[in-house]
Order: structure tokens, then C-alpha cells, then sequence
């Protein structure tokens, strides 16, 4: 690694860094499934499944715990108190949905199951009420819009719940113009396909929710909740458990007050090999800057639209580099999905196939140009 002035590393060198501690396959295209990890990423959950096997203290090992949250509220821009560690995005919308007030939450059909089902489940306990945001006519996979939203909310909504990259389009979502349209309601930011690649204002959200697996290179049973004061005001920790309360350790056979910030969330003592693979991977994004990163990707997923625009795929997810995040969606004949999806995994290429007539690219900061060459060995030749 070179130096700058003073021996401090210069952006070339952390970048060069950041690029080279990742080893996936040429051909992977599906960060917007699962991110392969770095090789910090892996030493670190060695080094502390290795403590642990040599006795090393419970507390000591989750020292990662704080060192996981310190870093979530540097890359969010969220209070410190505001952010609880999770084991996945479903479980911290599950948590959301079950402490909203009672009320009615607005939230598209066309979003990934597990921002639809936190919100039946909490209807199917009486706790909420579930308004599909009506669709667009002719365009079931229509984005959420401000416009929309402002629309659909009403006197009994308590809470919007949007993507903040739609997983089957790309599309970037507008949370300047939600925020404004949700007003003083709360708005819930599934933020898994976004997080890490898209440079956004993320404290415009109310409650966002992050998994560690895709785009944030952290692996499995990896994420945090981050809340807003109003968020705080409002939300019960209905299931939160004996972690997320005063003297926790006080085994006195009564329920305790929850805590003050977003840990009246926790169930219980998470796993410290998680918090310190997020918290590794979190430093690491750290050490080039989101920006850095996102505008790899916006170039990459720039050039892959270029490439197949020329070889006369159809593009189906935005072009506009303000619209689109790293998932790039090639629309083939219908019925020819599956098909290609096989030639793209026997070229070595790594996608998802969407329904019959959809392949869903998606590029990372790692994405070297033979990876598009590979899929469109495949597409290119495709007539």
C-alpha cells in the first residue's frame, strides 16, 4: 500500500485494499442474492470462533457488538441509541411491525416477501391493518412514488413501508420526496439492495432495516434496525425479550422496563461472530467511502445496460444513473428464462433467473469487465 502525505494511505491504495480482499468467481453476478464476504470478513469470524474455543470470556467476545454499532451509526448517520443489531432484514421488520401503534400501514404488493409478510402477520394479530398501495393499471411492477404514496396514505396510516432499491426492478426510490409525502407518519426503509452502493440520506428514514449478506459483504446471520427519535416515541418492543430490558441480569421472576433506545429490541445475546464479520465489513466500506463504491457500480451497471443495449437485449431495469443501484434486469422472450439462466451457469455466470421472461444481473465494486463478457457470450448471441 503507498503513502500520502504524513504516511496516511492515499485513495488509490485503500481502494486497491478494499478490491483485493475479495476473491469470488469471475463470472458472479448476484450480489443482489448473496455477497461473497472478503477475506478480512472470513479471518474475522476465525479469529473469534477461535477465542471462543479457547475460552475467552462471553464479554470479550462481544466487545464486536459495540464495534458493530459504532460503525452502523458512522455509515448511517443515525444516533448511536437509535441502532440494534439484527440477525436478518425479516426479523428486524418483524420487530417493526409488531411495535407500530395500531393503525394502518400502506405497502406495495410488489415488494419482497419479507416486507410483506411482518405486516400480515402483525394484521393476522390484530395489531395493524395492511393497505396495498393501489397499482398502476398495466404496470404491476410500477415504482413506489411520492405521488403514490401521498395518494394512499390516510387520517388511520401510521406507517409507509417501501424498498429503498426495488429487488426486481433496480429502481432506485425516492426518499427525499417519501419522506415528504409521508409526513409524520413513519416511514420503514428496507434497505438490503441499497445499503453500501447507493450514496443516499439514509436518516430520512424512520425505521431502516439492513441485512449484512448482499451488498454489504458480511455474510449470513449479519444486519442492524435503525431508528428515528420518532420511531423511539412510538414503537413497543412487543417482541423484544430479556436483553432489551433494564438489569437484565437481575433474575428477580418480574418483567423490567425496556431500555431507552433501539435495544429494547433485542430477544437475546446475538453472536458475536456475526457482529464482528459486520462490523469488519462495515470498517472496510469504511476505508474507501460509499461513494467510492456506488460509483463503481453505477459504472459498471452503466456499461453491462450499454453492452446489452447494443446487442439488442432489452434493459428492463432504469438506465438512468440517478434511478439505478447495482441490479441490472435483461428481459429475454417469454418462457426463455430458465434456459438461459442454465447457458449463463454453464459460462460460469452467476444471475437470477425472475420469472420466465427476466435475468437479473447485479455488479459490485469487484465486477471486472470479464464478467460482462461472459454474459454476453451468453445473451449477446441470444436471437
Amino acid at each position: 500500500m503507498t503513502a500520502g502525505p504524513g504516511g496516511a494511505p492515499t485513495p488509490g491504495s485503500a481502494l486497491d485494499a478494499y478490491l483485493g480482499s475479495f476473491a469470488e468467481p469471475v463470472g458472479y453476478l448476484n450480489f443482489g442474492s448473496y455477497g461473497p464476504p472478503s477475506r478480512d470478513v472470513v479471518a474475522t469470524m476465525g479469529q473469534l470462533a477461535a477465542a471462543a474455543s479457547a475460552g475467552v470470556p462471553s464479554t470479550g467476545l462481544h466487545a464486536e457488538d459495540e464495534r458493530a454499532l459504532a460503525a452502523v451509526s458512522r455509515l448511517t448517520g443515525l444516533d448511536r441509541g437509535g441502532i440494534a443489531l439484527t440477525s436478518s432484514t425479516s426479523l428486524g421488520l418483524m420487530q417493526i411491525a409488531f411495535g407500530l401503534p395500531r393503525g394502518e400501514v400502506v405497502v406495495s404488493s410488489a415488494e419482497f416477501p419479507s416486507n410483506l409478510y411482518a405486516w400480515w402477520r402483525s394484521e393476522e394479530a390484530g395489531l395493524t391493518t395492511v393497505r396495498p398501495l393501489p397499482p398502476v393499471t398495466g404496470e404491476p411492477l410500477a415504482p413506489v412514488t411520492p405521488e403514490r404514496v401521498a395518494d394512499a396514505v390516510g387520517r388511520d396510516t401510521v406507517a409507509v413501508a417501501v424498498s429503498a432499491v426495488d429487488f426486481r426492478t433496480g429502481t432506485v426510490a425516492d426518499l427525499v420526496g417519501l419522506r415528504e409525502a409521508v409526513g409524520d407518519r413513519l416511514l420503514v426503509v428496507d434497505g438490503i439492495q441499497g445499503f453500501g452502493v447507493v450514496d443516499a440520506d439514509w436518516s430520512l428514514a424512520d425505521a431502516l432495516v439492513v441485512g449484512g449478506q448482499k451488498w454489504l459483504r458480511a455474510g449470513w446471520g449479519t444486519g442492524f434496525v435503525g431508528l428515528s427519535p420518532r420511531a423511539l416515541d412510538r414503537l413497543r418492543p412487543l417482541l423484544g425479550g430479556w436483553t432489551g430490558v433494564e438489569g437484565a441480569s437481575r433474575y428477580d421472576g418480574v418483567p423490567h422496563a425496556p431500555l431507552p433506545g433501539a435495544q429494547r429490541l433485542s430477544v437475546t445475546n446475538g453472536s458475536p461472530f456475526a457482529s464482528g464479520a459486520l462490523a469488519t465489513a462495515l470498517e472496510q466500506l469504511e476505508s474507501v467511502g460509499v461513494g467510492a463504491v456506488a460509483s463503481l457500480v453505477a459504472d459498471t451497471a452503466g456499461d453491462l445496460i450499454d453492452r446489452l443495449t447494443a446487442a439488442g437485449v432489452a434493459v428492463l431495469s432504469p438506465t438512468d444513473r440517478e434511478r439505478r443501484a447495482g441490479l441490472v434486469v435483461a428481459g429475454v422472450a417469454p418462457g426463455e428464462a430458465p434456459a438461459v439462466g442454465a447457458r449463463l451457469d454453464a459460462a460460469g455466470v452467476t444471475a437470477t433467473v425472475h420469472g420466465p421472461d427476466r435475468v437479473r444481473f447485479s455488479v459490485h465494486a469487484t465486477t471486472t469487465p470479464a464478467a460482462l463478457d461472459a454474459a454476453l457470450s451468453v445473451l449477446g448471441g441470444r436471437r
